[in-house]
C-alpha cells in the first residue's frame, strides 16, 4: 500500500514529510525527531548520501545514517524516507527497512541511472518518489516515472522542488509552476508533493510557497526540518526548527476541488501563479535591459557619445512594434511599454553622465 495518496478532498489529511537535509549524528536525528509533531507529520527523512555541487563539502555519513533512521521508527513510530542515487543505495535503504525511497533532481536527469534505480526495485511494494529533475525538463520527469511503471512498480508519487535557472530570482530553484501542472494534466492518477525548502533556498518563503502549493491542490509537503538549523552541516538557510515546522503547517488552508466552484476557484489560484512567476520573469529581464544600458552609458561617457540617439530609438521601435503585431498586441501598448522602459534607460545612462560632470565639478 502506498504511503503517499491523491487526496480526493479538503477532509484528506495532506501528507508532510519532514526532517534533516541532512543526517549528521545520531543525537541530531533523535532529537529532531522527538520535537516533530505527529499529528502533522507521518515521515520523517534525512539525507544519508547527498551529492554536493563541489567535492570537499559534506557529503552524508552514508550507511551508519540508516541505523539512526531505524531508531527514530522504533522510537517515535514515524515512517522514514532516504534518498537513493544508485543501486547500492536501494540495496542498503531496503535492507534497513526505510519506507519510502526518493530518486533526486540531479538522479532523474540520467535515464541511465534511473534504469538502474528501477531495475534495483523492480516489483517492489514500497513507496518510490521521483524529484523533478533539476532542468525544466517534463519529458525526464515523465520519463522517470514510466522507467519505475515498467519494472511493476505501483506505489509512485512525485515531489517538485523547482529548477535551477542561472538567472538571480527571489528563488533558489525557480518553481516553473506550468511544468507541475502538465505533470499533473499528464499523470492525474499521480500524488505530487512540493518541496518549499528547495524552491525557496531559505526558511523565510518556505510558509508561502507551501500555501500555494495547496492552493494548486498538491497532496502534501517535503518540508527540511532541523533542530538546530542555523548549526546545519548542509542547506542551513532553507531548514527549519519543528516548532517552526509547526507554525507553518497549522497556518496552511487545505484546499480541494469538491464542486464546479471550487473547480474554478482552484484554476483561477493556478493561472494567477502563472502571471504572478511570468511577471517576475518580466522584472527580471527589465532590470537586465537597465544593466546592459548602464554599460552604454559608460562606452557613451568615454567617447563623449550623447545619450539620446534618434535613428537607434526609430530602430528599437519599429522592430517591436512588428514583432508585436506578430504576438497579437497593439501598436499603442508597444508604443507606451516601449516609452516607459526607454525613459527608464535614459535615466540610468543621465546618472552615469552626471557622475562626470559632479567629479569635474
Amino acid at each position: 500500500m502506498s504511503l503517499i495518496k491523491k487526496r480526493k478532498n479538503t477532509t484528506d489529511k495532506p501528507l508532510i514529510i519532514a526532517g534533516p537535509c541532512s543526517a549528521e549524528t545520531e543525537e541530531q536525528m533523535l532529537e529532531t525527531a522527538s520535537r516533530i509533531d505527529p499529528d502533522f507529520v507521518q515521515i520523517f527523512r534525512a539525507g544519508i548520501w547527498k551529492p554536493r555541487t563541489k567535492p570537499n563539502s559534506f557529503e552524508g555519513v552514508g550507511e551508519p545514517g540508516l541505523k539512526w533512521l531505524q531508531k527514530v521508527k522504533r522510537q517515535y513510530g514515524f515512517n522514514t524516507a532516504v534518498e537513493v542515487a544508485n543501486a547500492k543505495h536501494v540495496e542498503l535503504a531496503l535492507d534497513n527497512e526505510v519506507d519510502v525511497l526518493w530518486i533526486g533532481a540531479r538522479t532523474t536527469v540520467n535515464p541511465f541511472t534511473v534504469q538502474e534505480i528501477a531495475d534495483a526495485l523492480s516489483g517492489t511494494e514500497k513507496t518510490i518518489v521521483v524529484k523533478n529533475p533539476v532542468n525544466p525538463d517534463l519529458e525526464l520527469w515523465i520519463g522517470a516515472v514510466e522507467r519505475l511503471s515498467a519494472r511493476n512498480i505501483k506505489n509512485i508519487a512525485a515531489i517538485h522542488r523547482g529548477f535551477s535557472t542561472y538567472k538571480k530570482t527571489k528563488y533558489r530553484n525557480n518553481p516553473q509552476w506550468q511544468i507541475a501542472f502538465d505533470f499533473m494534466n499528464r499523470l492525474p492518477e499521480i500524488p505530487i508533493l512540493c518541496d518549499p525548502s528547495h524552491i525557496c533556498g531559505k526558511r523565510d518563503g518556505i510558509a508561502e510557497v507551501a500555501q500555494l502549493a495547496f492552493n494548486f491542490e498538491y497532496d502534501g509537503l517535503m518540508i527540511e526540518t532541523h533542530h538546530n538549523p542555523d548549526c546545519a552541516l548542509s542547506d542551513a538557510q532553507q531548514q527549519v526548527s519543528p516548532e517552526r515546522l509547526s507554525e507553518i503547517l497549522k497556518g496552511l488552508k487545505v484546499r480541494k476541488s469538491d464542486d464546479e466552484d471550487a473547480i474554478y476557484h482552484a484554476n483561477l489560484q493556478r493561472l494567477r501563479g502563472e502571471i504572478d512567476e511570468t511577471d517576475q520573469s518580466i522584472l527580471d529581464a527589465i532590470s537586465q535591459r537597465m544593466s546592459i544600458s548602464a554599460q552604454i552609458g559608460e562606452l557613451k561617457k568615454e567617447h563623449n557619445v550623447a545619450i539620446f540617439q534618434n535613428e537607434r530609438w526609430s530602430q528599437i521601435r519599429n522592430q517591436a512594434i512588428e514583432k508585436g503585431a506578430e504576438l497579437g498586441l497593439s501598436e499603442e501598448f508597444i508604443d507606451m511599454l516601449l516609452k516607459a522602459i526607454h525613459q527608464e534607460s535614459i535615466n540610468h545612462q543621465n546618472l552615469i553622465m552626471n557622475q562626470r560632470q559632479l567629479s569635474l565639478e
